[in-house]
């Protein structure tokens, strides 16, 4: 009666293993496509409509780094 099954609980933990890994990469992209998207719309505003909301083109990489 004291037998376990150990390969059950190790499946399991590599399941779980598994899902945080997909989980953890989906996160990553998304907040890599959410900075593309901050740069890319920043990219495309003159210096004075960049100077209005007080950036710089210089500053488009800090603000689309930000989380």
């Amino acid at each position: 009666m004291a037998n376990v099954n150990t390969n059950l609980a190790a499946s399991s933990i590599l399941a779980g293993r598994i899902a945080s890994f997909c989980h953890q990469s989906l996160h990553s992209v998304a907040q890599w496509n959410d900075a593309r998207i901050t740069r890319k719309a920043l990219s495309r505003l003159s210096a004075r409509e960049l100077e209005d909301i007080g950036l710089t083109f210089g500053d488009i990489n800090a603000v689309a780094a930000r989380k």
